[in-house]
């Protein structure tokens, strides 16, 4: 929660020990990859955020740093490029009666994955 190069340990300890008195516990969560705070028509993204739960007379806090990225609303992956192989529109195409460019499509969604894009068309 605290900036770990701005205050000395001494203090640190000193504020951890008045904020217990005061019934407050904080301590940071590890290993979050990633937060997503969901708009009415966006997403904020933090990649690898520092993130610190505190928990008042009962009430939990979160607090979250790092930066946010936006994006649209749903969108759960960001767009890689995945070169689609001829053969494999054909086969998607062939396997669920679609059209070639609607085979092209479902395999661009699911970034080149065969079965999932048959699925997808089934």
């Amino acid at each position: 929660m605290f900036p770990r190069g701005g205050i000395n340990p001494k203090q640190l300890k000193q504020m951890e020990r008045t904020m217990k008195k005061m019934g407050m516990d904080m301590k940071d969560i590890n290993d979050v990859e990633e937060v997503v705070i969901v708009l009415k028509d966006k997403e904020l993204v933090i990649k690898n955020p520092e993130v610190s739960k505190m928990n008042a007379m009962g009430q939990e806090t979160y607090q979250v740093v790092g930066e946010a990225q936006e994006r649209i609303k749903g969108s759960r992956s960001e767009p890689t490029s995945v070169e689609i192989d001829d053969d494999d529109i054909e086969l998607v195409a062939s396997q669920t009666g679609k059209t070639r460019k609607e085979a092209q499509q479902a395999l661009e969604e699911v970034n080149g994955d065969l079965a999932e894009a048959i699925m997808k068309l089934s």
